[in-house]
């Protein structure tokens, strides 16, 4: 085989990529990827090594760490030149780190060898990609909790980044990745201590998603219930897509009294419900669905279209001149907005000047959609929450935050919101909540059916929220609560989610639309005997009566 990924859920015929990612990535990309995760294994473990003897590491070593991870999630870099230039930057660092440790009187002792790797140029490069793929691990189980484990550490880096760049951090979180990358070069750790390293994996995912939050809202307000537009106007527009709400709050001052309109697409929707985000007047409102329509909606928008993080789909001819990339994504000829620089912001005015050369959007769809339920906002509604649950007018809420993704199965999900009985309310975040988000599902008493939290990182709301029930309860047990968890995957931010509420202690929760390659049978009999973990079965109206309390589960593992 040219190449072995299996960290998404369209990993081919469920079990792994060979010859080239369903994502879109070539196997020569998807080596060098997995060359810069050996390579930031090397950095960690040298890091580490001198930490052990008292040298400092610096921050700006974690920062490397994270946003080399983050270039290696699913979507979003296909850049083979931003993989060969990381990776030379992690060696030098590394380098720097072994000095350190030596000067401090460290041994070269016990090298592992992505600590000891020598390359005289990157011409060796792809030969010592070659070696060092997933399948390097030769022993299945320890094989599925590394990758387990790194690929949490991929989704907490999305969002430590994404804090950082709203000047948040948490040095403990660098520390932590540090350590448990090292750990995955470990042989002498047992199956156990590696299951003890994934669920601390899962409480630094909670720490991650605590601090991103903070930044969100400390920086752009509490969300808000707001009524967002999904239509479009008569002047020229910019679409926006991904994740990074400081590229949107820039562009739109630079763009302020521009004669243009900005629209969000996929996981931007939720940057219309932050009080400082949606006060500029030129925030038209949300373009199209989830990620992987881009391709259409991309083309029929008519305008350029900023894509600032990971969901990138590679792009067709027509509108490739039109697209720009930001942050830790990237397409090989796909013009790229350069970082910002200390005190500045990053500059959007080609995109803008090319906005106003351009028609207006193709109108999709007319109309608008209703969210803004971050735990803020739902707290103060809890009185009126709990005083429908206590009357029978709500009977279970549904947790189905997550991602979406091509494969048909997940008609599932519209299925299942379409079924679920009139006394259930949807809790979502992520963007598979474009499923349901536009069906006429009502409200109960005022509450409607289904409450936005927003991004995927959003989903901390969710347990927020559930915490908040729990208390009010008075209930000992989260899992005693009346919330069920259907939660949809795609990528690596949906894993650090999923360890996340392990954590915390929820069981129960149903993974779908397949459960991930990477779990080998008894890493998955763990999760099923410890955590109640389980896939979706085949039937929407059977799993409804079993999540209502009506049957035996369907355990797809």
């Amino acid at each position: 085989m040219s190449m072995f990924c299996y960290q998404c859920q369209e990993a081919a015929k469920g079990t792994g990529c060979t010859i080239q990612g369903v994502c879109g990535k070539s196997d020569v990309v998807s080596s060098e990827q997995d060359l810069l995760i050996y390579a930031l294994k090397g950095l960690s473990w040298a890091a580490e090594t001198a930490a052990a003897q008292g040298a400092a590491v610096d921050k700006e070593t974690g920062q490397f760490i994270m946003y080399g991870l983050f270039t290696t999630i699913t979507n979003a870099n296909f850049d083979s030149e931003v993989f060969n230039a990381a990776v030379t930057r992690a060696l030098t660092l590394r380098d720097e780190h072994l000095s350190a440790a030596m000067k401090a009187g460290w041994n070269e002792t016990n090298i592992p060898g992505a600590a000891a790797w020598k390359p005289k140029s990157e011409a060796e490069y792809p030969v010592k990609a070659a070696m060092v793929g997933v399948l390097t691990t030769e022993n299945e189980d320890i094989r599925s909790l590394r990758e387990l484990i790194i690929y949490g550490l991929k989704g907490l880096a999305a969002y430590t980044e994404h804090a950082e760049k709203l000047d948040r951090e948490d040095e403990e979180l660098y520390t932590f990745t540090r350590r448990a990358l090292a750990a995955t070069l470990d042989d002498s750790l047992s199956l156990d201590n590696l299951i003890s390293l994934t669920l601390e994996t899962g409480e630094k995912g909670v720490t991650a998603m605590a601090l991103l939050d903070e930044a969100n809202t400390g920086t752009y307000g509490n969300p808000e219930i707001t009524e967002v537009n999904i239509g479009v106007g008569d002047r020229p527009g910019i679409l926006i897509s991904g994740h990074d709400l400081r590229d949107l709050k820039e562009l739109l001052e630079q763009s302020r009294d521009s004669g243009i309109d900005i629209y969000t697409h996929s996981e931007m929707l939720p940057a219309h419900y932050y009080p400082e985000l949606k006060a500029y007047n030129h925030l038209k409102g949300n373009y199209g669905s989830s990620w992987w329509h881009q391709n259409k909606e991309f083309e029929s928008f008519n305008g350029p279209v900023l894509l600032t993080t990971n969901c990138l789909v590679p792009p067709k001819e027509s509108y490739l001149n039109r697209l720009y990339t930001s942050g830790a994504a990237g397409y090989p000829g796909v013009m790229h907005i350069a970082d910002r620089t200390a005190g500045n912001s990053k500059d959007f005015s080609a995109i803008i000047e090319q906005a106003r050369t351009c028609p207006a959007p193709t109108e999709l769809e007319t109309g608008s959609i209703v969210g803004g339920y971050a735990h803020a906002q739902v707290l103060t509604l809890a009185d009126q929450v709990v005083d429908a649950v206590n009357s029978g007018a709500i009977k279970q809420f549904f947790v189905m935050a997550g991602c979406d993704g091509r494969q048909k199965g997940r008609n599932y999900y519209t299925e299942f919101a379409e079924e679920l009985p009139e006394d259930t309310v949807i809790l979502t975040a992520g963007c598979a909540k474009y499923r349901y988000n536009k069906l006429p599902l009502g409200d109960i008493g005022g509450i409607p059916r289904v409450l936005d939290a927003g991004q995927c990182n959003d989903s901390y709301s969710l347990v927020v929220i559930a915490m908040k029930l729990k208390e009010v309860f008075g209930l000992e047990d989260i899992n005693d609560l009346p919330i069920s968890y259907n939660i949809a995957w795609y990528e690596q931010k949906a894993v650090i989610v999923l360890l996340a509420l392990l954590s915390l202690g929820v069981k129960d929760i149903h993974l779908g639309p397949t459960l991930p390659a990477f779990l080998s049978p008894n890493v998955a009999d763990v999760l099923v005997n410890n955590f109640g973990i389980a896939g979706i079965g085949e039937s929407v109206q059977d799993d409804i009566n079993l999540f209502m309390g009506n049957r035996e589960p369907v355990l797809q593992v």
